[in-house]
């Protein structure tokens, strides 16, 4: 047992502890351990979160895939400020174990670099930390000073991508999820085309419903079949529509929620998202939800015509419906149910 943590090379679970956390201690212990997999679970986005079993095979082929794109070697700073209990924090120490990079520890919290005054070669976070980080100026300087940023867990709105976009960092979305051990492709933000290329040696298809397929030869498991629904460009390369099982059959026209929300996403200054709601006429139609306080039924009005000249007829919410506050998964994805 061997990683530097901290700028300390730690050789035992009382170095790990004193240079370190708890948590990290705890997955280090799972890792060292004689099984040839380790726990996780699912991030609970689609339904309650599931226990999966992780392969360290596995687990060490996707930290290869990463430190060999990121250039990640035993010269690199990363930050871990993500919680070890997820597949995204599980992954930043194995980066660092398998390419002796130093990684700084810091508790999960949504300005992640507080501590932080030195340069990091790379790091990962979740959309609600790099939100908090760009309203603080000793914040957003720091952000600055990462050279990579891989950001994932729940999707960015168009808004922060603007904001991001300023910043002089290599800074990436990430697409994967805890069965494909962390990310299998990456968008770097700011990307006109809004691509996500494949890292190593994966590569992409579709099946009827136009949803991807992941094949990973380097994975105990070689195909992962999607219900993301994608236009895929080639083997490599593919743009993200939306989820299958948001789709909303409105009349027999598919509408995806995700797309109506980046149309309109320019109008909204609190959280929201598109769903569908039962229409006697139609079977489904698209629905607002707006988190926070009502508005009057003038500003509904108002609001609603700002809407009307951003989508077509189909996608044009039929109602709105409040929530005082969304619930989350942990990663800060909104649980999309009403």
């Amino acid at each position: 047992m061997e990683i530097r943590l901290n700028h300390r090379i730690c050789r035992s679970r009382e170095e790990i502890l004193n240079a370190s956390t708890p948590e990290v201690a705890a997955f280090l212990d799972e890792w060292f351990a004689p099984s040839d997999f380790v726990w996780g679970h699912t991030s609970g986005s689609t339904g309650t979160p599931k226990p999966v079993r992780l392969l360290k095979r596995d687990m060490e082929a996707s930290a290869r895939l990463t430190n060999d794109f990121f250039d990640i070697t035993c010269r690199s700073v990363m930050l871990l400020c993500l919680s070890p209990d997820y597949i995204a924090g599980k992954m930043m120490i194995v980066r660092a174990l398998l390419s002796g990079a130093d990684l700084l520890v810091v508790t999960p919290s949504s300005l992640p670099l507080t501590a932080i005054d030195e340069p990091i070669d790379f790091a990962a976070m979740v959309p609600a930390q790099v939100v908090e980080s760009l309203k603080s100026t000793m914040q957003k300087s720091r952000l600055s000073r990462i050279t990579s940023l891989i950001i994932g867990g729940a999707p960015l709105s168009p808004g922060t991508e603007v904001e991001l976009e300023k910043l002089p960092v290599d800074m990436y979305a990430t697409y994967g999820m805890t069965e494909t051990v962390s990310h299998v492709a990456l968008r770097r933000i700011g990307d006109s085309l809004s691509l996500y290329c494949a890292l190593g040696g994966i590569s992409f298809s579709i099946d009827e419903r136009n949803c991807l397929i992941i094949h990973a030869p380097h994975f105990s498991v070689k195909e992962f079949v999607t219900n993301d629904v994608v236009e895929l460009v080639d083997s490599r390369n593919f743009r993200w529509i939306g989820r299958y099982d948001h789709v909303i059959n409105t009349g027999g026209i598919k509408v995806f929620p995700e797309l109506i929300e980046k149309k309109i996403a320019g109008l909204f200054t609190r959280r929201f998202f598109v769903t569908s709601c039962d229409d006697l006429k139609w079977g489904e139609s698209v629905a607002l939800v707006i988190e926070g306080e009502a508005l009057s039924l003038e500003q509904e009005k108002i609001f609603l015509e700002k809407i009307r000249a951003k989508v077509n007829k189909y996608e044009f919410p039929r109602k709105v419906l409040y929530v005082q506050k969304f619930k989350e998964t942990s990663s800060g994805k909104v649980i999309r149910n009403i």
